[in-house]
């Protein structure tokens, strides 16, 4: 980054905190009431003051994680390289939301991770069994107990730029603050005068693990829109679906009633998850309709 450049650690609404390549933050506001910002950019700024810049525009992205219905696109994070999707048996979690983060996943070219949070539960078992299956298209499944064992996973978020995300109670903030520690309460000096007062993640906050990892706390979700897929491609995004891409007797195939539609020959044949195919029959209706 150049003197008139910084990243965005903090995403708060329209308000936002940067930091140059020296570490100098400043509190940054946008142009025209812009966006379409997203924590973890890099940005060209122009410094009004000691504390305070204006964002002129971002850099290329790497990538671009967000989630987009039929209303509104809500950017989570940018220039992510892994996405930890965080679960834990308590509170009750939600396998939907786990389905799509990793459609988002895939579809932004982004390394999905499932963290199963709280495993000293023991309601845990129940997830670890169901988690499996997941674990048989390829995505690595982690346990971890974030009060205890949280730095077992700093080789897996090593050289990344990682998010954390999930359902709010899933222990996103509390793994962060464990593989924080002593550095909790300064980046908490930091987001003071955004967040005073409240104990959920209510914005999008980067963190510097070491010199080369980095990772994002974002607030918790309990929906996410896949708007911004395109039909087309859907089964690419899908690691048991991909072979079959093309396969369909029609490009535009809902894998409904179709004739000649694979998905539908191969799930009946058993070679893949009838509930995968209704998830992805659901899927494809909301981006046709």
């Amino acid at each position: 980054m150049t003197d008139n450049t910084a990243q965005i650690i903090t995403s708060y609404g329209r308000r936002y905190i940067v930091r140059t390549a020296d570490g100098h933050t400043f509190d940054a506001t946008t142009r025209k009431k812009r966006v379409d910002f997203a924590c973890g950019d890099c940005v060209k700024i122009t410094p009004i003051n000691e504390q305070q810049a204006v964002i002129e525009d971002y850099l290329p992205r790497e990538s671009l994680l967000y989630r987009q219905d039929s209303w509104k696109t809500k950017l989570i994070a940018a220039n992510v390289t892994q996405l930890l999707i965080v679960m834990a048996a308590v509170p009750s979690p939600s396998e939907i939301l786990l389905q799509r983060a990793l459609l988002a996943a895939e579809a932004g070219n982004i390394r999905p991770v499932i963290l199963l949070n709280k495993a000293d539960l023991p309601e845990t078992a129940f997830w670890r069994e169901r988690l499996k299956f997941y674990e048989s298209l390829g995505y690595p499944v982690i346990e971890v107990s974030a009060l205890d064992n949280a730095d077992s996973l700093r080789p897996v978020l090593h050289g990344h730029t990682n998010i954390f995300l999930g359902q709010s109670g899933m222990g996103k903030s509390t793994l962060t603050n464990a593989l924080l520690g002593s550095q909790t309460a300064r980046v908490g000096d930091i987001s003071a005068a955004l967040d005073s007062g409240r104990h959920t993640t209510t914005h999008a906050q980067l963190y510097d693990l070491d010199g080369e990892t980095q990772l994002i706390d974002s607030p918790g979700l309990q929906e996410f829109g896949l708007h911004h897929l395109d039909a087309s491609q859907l089964l690419y995004y899908f690691p048991d679906f991909r072979d079959l891409a093309g396969q369909c007797r029609f490009h535009n195939c809902t894998h409904r009633a179709e004739p000649g539609c694979a998905v539908k020959a191969a799930a009946e044949q058993g070679s893949v998850s009838e509930s995968r195919l209704r998830f992805l029959q659901k899927i494809t209706d909301e981006l046709i309709s």
